[in-house]
């Protein structure tokens, strides 16, 4: 073996799981791919109907956690092309998420006077499906709307303005009540009314559908939350490939310029703003379909559900999952809808002698990571230093927490960790930000044109290396 194989092959050795993982998939063809991908798709899709027992929800149905998943998947997927693809940081993403589905409320709602189902233009049992497209579409013009005068501003500016877009979104929705009822919402949205029945009289997608958890048939043992979760993974399956392929043409590579220095882009004959228009159209259309998708879903919209803190909790998603990484993004989705659900039943102490029991340990690890800091802190090397900062600032906030729940104990009461999600969530951040900034699955820059073909050409196993020397 030569030197240049055992350099190969203590490199390959050196990778972690996930980039061991990544090599593996970036090697395989594309049938290869798709002969992977759709064993995994199918156990997905079975995970509503039999939930294993440590990720099941109690208290909660997993078959709607796992239909509110797919929904933020879609956001997230959406999100990722404005921000992670092209480098802009919109905040008030939330607002083409309540276009989509105030659009599918206001022509399908017996509240709203645009209701076009009570001898209107659509029929109940489609109308959903027919106003899916037109979700998509407003919601892309809303998005050409705010960009085309704003994306000539940068950075915090622009920050700024998708905020407040948000916002003006929300008020008017509050505001404009003889459209749409204002604070009190509209209700009765329309859902696809499919394998209507006497036991379903709704259908499948129908709110009154909870399943038959005795029964081993799929179709009948499926509640409505396992239901719009299939559609909402076929749907995300179907944008995944579009986006995909976007980011292998001249539009991704694009992207990419923009992102990475726009200046320079501009300067090399990139059309700046006209690919930054593109990917906000692009990213609003993916979230009115996620909001239609939703309003079909609760049937019910009013404004306080599009909050600025909910826009705050879908770019967390894909800061967390990884910023540029579409199935990384889909994994911080997963978290954002999953977890606070989970942790919904879950105290933080049991009673309070538990609770200044865990104080106690609490506040002994903060002082030994103070002595630390004090004696070794010149010593310590940069991931050292960084463990013990991350360490630090986690046991003040544990602490403060476990003071809070003794505290609530002696009321008779017990703070649930699901009410705790913007603090974990923020606390998850400042975490990442100190120790992984590219988030838990970054993305890894490769050839976007023909990348595959020189992958396969150029990256060989090294023991065909060595074989040819």
């Amino acid at each position: 073996m030569t030197d240049t194989t055992k350099t190969a092959v203590a490199e390959q050795d050196k990778r972690g799981i996930g980039d061991a993982i990544r090599s593996w998939w970036d090697g395989l063809s594309r049938p290869g791919q798709w002969a992977v991908g759709i064993p995994v798709i199918a156990v997905l899709a079975l995970l509503p109907l039999f939930p294993p027992p440590l990720l099941d929800t109690p208290g909660a149905s997993f078959a709607g956690v796992m239909a509110q998943f797919a929904m933020y998947a879609l956001i997230a997927i959406g999100l990722n092309v404005v921000v992670g693809q092209a480098g802009l940081l919109d905040l008030g993403y939330v607002g083409f998420y309540a276009v989509g589905a105030y659009t599918v409320g206001l022509l399908t709602s017996p509240n709203s006077p645009w209701n076009q189902t009570d001898g209107g233009w659509l029929e109940p049992g489609w109308a959903w499906v027919a106003c899916l497209p037109l979700a998509v579409a407003l919601t892309a013009v809303a998005g050409l709307i705010l960009g085309a005068p704003t994306l000539r501003l940068r950075g915090d500016y622009l920050a700024i303005v998708t905020l407040g877009f948000g916002e003006i979104v929300r008020l008017m929705a509050d505001n404009l009540g003889d459209l749409t009822n204002g604070s009190l919402g509209l209700s009765k949205i329309s859902y696809p009314e499919v394998g209507e029945s006497e036991t379903k009289p709704g259908g499948f997608f129908s709110p009154g559908n909870l399943g038959d958890p005795d029964s081993w048939n799929p179709f009948t043992r499926a509640s409505n939350g396992a239901w719009w979760f299939w559609l909402g993974l076929a749907l995300v399956v179907v944008v995944l490939l579009v986006i995909g392929n976007l980011e292998r043409s001249r539009v991704g590579r694009s992207w990419v310029a923009i992102r990475e220095d726009e200046d320079a882009a501009e300067i090399m004959g990139v059309p700046t703003f006209k690919f930054k228009l593109w990917a906000f159209v692009i990213g609003a259309s993916v979230g009115g379909l996620s909001g239609a998708m939703y309003a079909g879903q609760v049937t019910y919209v009013n404004p306080k559900q599009f909050d600025i803190i909910l826009s705050m909790l879908f770019l967390c998603a894909v800061v967390l999952g990884g910023s540029g990484n579409k199935l990384g993004v889909i994994v911080g989705a997963f978290l954002i809808a999953y977890l606070p659900v989970r942790l919904q039943s879950v105290q933080l102490v049991s009673n309070e002698s538990t609770g200044y029991l865990l104080l106690a340990v609490d506040v002994a690890v903060l002082v030994g990571l103070w002595l630390l800091w004090r004696w070794r802190g010149n010593t310590l090397g940069v991931w050292a230093t960084r463990a013990v900062t991350t360490g630090a600032v986690v046991a003040v906030i544990l602490g403060l927490l476990l003071l809070g729940s003794v505290l609530l104990h002696r009321q008779g009461g017990a703070q649930s960790l699901g009410d705790l999600k913007y603090l974990y969530f923020g606390i998850a951040l400042v975490v990442m930000m100190i120790l992984r900034p590219q988030g838990l699955f970054p993305v890894r820059q490769k050839l976007l044109t023909y990348g595959r073909q020189v992958y396969q050409a150029v990256r060989k196993p090294a023991e065909l290396i060595g074989a040819r020397r």
